[in-house]
């Protein structure tokens, strides 16, 4: 079946040049999912392909029994991260973003940017058809690239150094083609 719906997102209408709150967000009632970055709100894709969603699962599963009885949580997308000025709910240790063909531009440049100024202490941006995964840790305010780990390599994050992540098992078998 042929997809002749374009890869390119366009931003829902808004009040051009106005910025926006958390509490805004919260009263948003647009038909499809949005995320707000920076004041600025974004349109977040259509449901993710197969292969997002089996990394996804698979890190879910592989992190949240690594986690289990210990004080540190996880959360799976969609989930809000709230890192407003007042720290009220505060960044996370880790931040894992799967790419996807059609946010790579927002997740690669927006969300790094508010990440780093935020103080979310690692980073990790998978890249599913290419194989990769990319680490940034935060070292006086800034991050600083770890390495770009390959799909027969093992990534262990900074934030659990004992959680080893073969990342073979990560990358499904639709991503090879």
């Amino acid at each position: 079946m042929k997809d002749d719906k374009p890869n390119i997102i366009k931003e829902p209408a808004a009040e051009y040049g106005k910025v926006y709150t958390y509490a805004d967000y919260l009263k948003f009632e647009y038909d499809e999912l949005v995320e707000l970055i920076k004041g600025k709100i974004f349109r977040m894709s259509h449901a993710p392909k197969s292969y997002h969603q089996e990394i996804c699962w698979y890190l879910t599963i592989k992190i949240g029994n690594f986690l289990q009885g210990k004080d540190c949580k996880a959360y799976a997308a969609p989930f809000d991260v709230v890192l407003d000025e007042a720290g009220c709910f505060g960044p996370p240790d880790w931040i894992i973003e799967i790419l996807s063909d059609s946010t790579s531009k927002k997740d690669l440049n927006d969300k790094y940017d508010v990440y780093e100024e935020s103080g979310v202490k690692e980073y990790w941006i998978i890249m599913p058809k290419e194989r990769l995964v990319e680490v940034f840790v935060l070292e006086n305010g800034k991050y600083q690239r770890i390495k770009t780990y390959t799909q027969d390599e093992v990534v262990s994050p900074n934030t659990f150094p004992e959680l080893k992540i073969l990342l073979e098992d990560v990358f499904p078998e639709i991503v090879k083609k």
